[in-house]
């Protein structure tokens, strides 16, 4: 994180990491909540000495807000994603429902709360974590974790739906190679996607 705050970036990271319940298979998710130039983020990772597997551009589903990802591994467990266009409040939330920190948190040691994909709510303690469950105690949880109802009520039912039918695919799924231009793809995207372009006309994005 520290060399995307060098580039002026206001990363944070989220998930079991920020959490604090990390284990030897935790991935690294971390995200810039605001759009971005592409080269920013990449100058900072190569200045780092970090290398680029590859780049995805996603869109989940026709609804959601387009998303570039910068992905250092090729198992997808190091990430680097940010917005093509403005996050609805749900989306933002997302990522604090899971559990977030930003740089300075990171660097003291903090950890917070947050849900984890089998709907188990984590609460750091001084000695570990505590876990309970979400369904059933969903204001609760909000309150907990600083996000609106809507937003829990929301992760439970993807979630539990996943649960029972599996992951299903996402909308539109489009990967790079290191070297190719981001704001390139989405624009080429866009072309060849009304979808895809519509949405990232609704939500503001400066790429069309």
């Amino acid at each position: 994180m520290e060399p995307l705050k060098l580039m002026g970036l206001a990363p944070i990271v989220h998930g079991s990491i920020a959490r604090g319940d990390v284990h030897s298979g935790s991935d690294i998710d971390v995200f810039i909540p605001s759009i971005v130039p592409s080269y920013m983020i990449e100058v900072g990772l190569e200045r780092a000495g970090l290398r680029i597997s590859h780049k995805l551009v996603v869109q989940a589903t026709p609804q959601s807000t387009p998303k570039a990802y910068i992905v250092l591994d090729a198992e997808e467990k190091r990430i680097v994603s940010f917005p093509l266009a403005k996050l609805s409040k749900k989306e933002y939330e997302f990522y604090y429902f899971g559990g977030a920190l930003d740089y300075d948190g990171i660097v003291s040691g903090k950890r917070v709360p947050g849900v984890n994909k089998k709907l188990v709510l984590i609460e750091p303690l001084p000695d570990g974590h505590r876990e309970s469950p979400v369904i059933g105690r969903e204001a609760e949880v909000a309150k907990i974790v600083g996000v609106s109802i809507d937003t829990v009520l929301e992760r439970v039912r993807v979630l539990t739906r996943r649960d029972e039918h599996g992951r299903t695919g996402v909308f539109v799924k489009y990967e790079l190679e290191p070297w190719d231009s981001i704001e390139d793809a989405v624009r080429r995207i866009a072309r060849e996607n009304p979808i895809f372009r519509r949405a990232l006309i609704a939500k503001g994005s400066p790429l069309v």
